[in-house]
């Protein structure tokens, strides 16, 4: 048996792990919430950090919750459903407000409220693995195991939508009878307004016998307000198609606010909490307040979630993207939305500009960022005086990099970080997505 400690717990971190220190060492406890007195025991020693375990909870947190999901604690899809609702929010929170301080060496001057949005059933997007298990009784569909590249044995996933949670043990069964079900390694799942599609990664040609459990699956799943759609995917990303039904309603979410209608591919970039994304977009365009005579620009603009509804109040807006299959996307949903006349966009990788590609595009009133979670640094680098937008909303997936870009913006270029705040994007995870305004005074 290893070492063992009582301890109290001083914070969490931005995994969600307990924090403690032992004869002044930092220790990370997993599971654990601020103010804890528990009996720990060390699992791995480092040397300037140790980890444990919980062995034994003397004083628990009024915040600690029974999880809901009897996967919890196996399964890698969650860390802090052991934690209220809301003293994940309070997390996340205390995660972007440190980071930005002790990173970027800024303070906001107004921490808005956060977006909450609901706690279970959010995820629209999700990527199952599969893996078929003699000693398991056969194929196994759902996430993998926490820290372990294995397969959880699970019938039910809380945070999927019911319907989808509910088709797990249907998935199970269906594969259990393929001629080759050990050839499946994934189900990438894309839940839209109308359909949902799942994408079976095949990695041979499936037999008649095959395509025809699936098609069976899908007709005894569809209901009349969800269609099922089956879609292979032999290859990479871009070789899947669809598969049955052919006439079934095409993929896309609604941003209601803005009256918009975004189509995608189901293996295309979509925020995965459609609830949270309506939120989110409609918190974004009012902390821009684009006028109808001014110029935007999105960087990193994806499909167009963030343009086009920037469009429906600016004179113009040009969308930069790195994909150039995204910005095919992007230009198709302009079109379909109307607003082609009002929208331009531009392939580019934004990782590798400077201040001469910057200027040559062009002076804008207002920006907004979105990046994936390397930040925009190169971008926020690039700024001169003579293309410093008024006003920069910033969407974030990483609060670190955030921070670091923050840094750029307030104490390089003179902008003030007027607000930021958090967006429950991944409710009972550690991920913290959140948005912050600058502005030139």
């Amino acid at each position: 048996m290893n070492e063992q400690y009582t301890v109290v717990i001083e914070s969490v971190d931005f995994e969600g792990k307990g924090i403690s220190r032992i004869d002044g060492k930092t220790v990370f406890i997993d599971g654990a919430l601020t103010g804890e007195e528990v009996i720990v025991e060390i699992v791995r020693r480092k040397p300037s950090f140790d980890k444990a375990k919980i062995v034994e909870i003397i004083k628990p947190s009024p915040e600690r919750v029974e999880p809901a999901c009897p996967n919890f604690g196996i399964c890698g899809g969650c860390s802090m459903q052991h934690a209220s609702f809301e003293e994940q929010i309070r997390i996340k929170e205390k995660v972007l407000i440190d980071n930005l301080k002790h990173i970027g060496n800024v303070e906001t001057r107004e921490v808005i409220l956060p977006l909450k949005g609901i706690p279970w059933g959010y995820r629209h997007r999700g990527r199952l693995s599969a893996r078929y298990v003699t000693k398991k009784g056969g194929m196994l569909v759902g996430f993998r195991e926490k820290s372990a590249p294995y397969v959880v044995d699970m019938n039910e996933c809380h945070v999927l939508p019911k319907h989808v949670s509910d088709m797990i043990p249907e998935l199970r069964k269906t594969f259990n009878q393929f001629t080759m079900p050990d050839k499946i390694p994934q189900i990438e799942v894309a839940v839209g307004t109308f359909v949902t599609v799942l994408v079976v990664r095949n990695m041979e040609t499936l037999s008649d016998t095959d395509e025809a459990l699936l098609k069976e699956f899908a007709d005894a799943n569809t209901t009349t307000d969800m269609a099922i759609q089956i879609w292979l995917q032999p290859k990479g990303p871009d070789s899947c198609y669809p598969l049955y039904p052919i006439d079934a309603p095409k993929l896309s979410y609604e941003i209601k606010r803005f009256t918009i209608e975004m189509p995608y591919y189901p293996t295309e970039f979509t925020q995965v909490n459609s609830v949270i994304n309506e939120a989110m977009v409609s918190l974004a365009i009012d902390m821009l307040d684009a006028k109808d005579n001014e110029v935007v620009a999105d960087f990193f603009c994806g499909i167009g979630n963030f343009t086009l509804p920037i469009a429906t109040s600016a004179k113009q807006v040009i969308g930069i993207e790195g994909s150039d299959a995204l910005v095919k996307r992007a230009k198709e949903n302009a079109m379909h939305n109307g607003l082609d006349k009002k929208v331009a966009y531009q392939v580019c990788n934004l990782f590798t500009i400077d201040d001469k590609w910057l200027k040559n595009l062009g002076s804008f009133d207002k920006w907004l960022i979105d990046p994936p979670r390397d930040g925009a640094m190169e971008l926020v680098k690039s700024i001169t005086s003579d293309t410093a937008p008024k006003r920069i909303v910033y969407v974030s997936c990483n609060p670190a990099t955030l921070a670091r870009d923050a840094d750029i913006l307030v104490n390089t270029h003179g902008y003030t970080l007027l607000k930021s705040g958090v967006m429950n994007m991944f409710p009972h995870t550690s991920h913290v997505e959140s948005i912050a305004l600058f502005e030139l005074q």
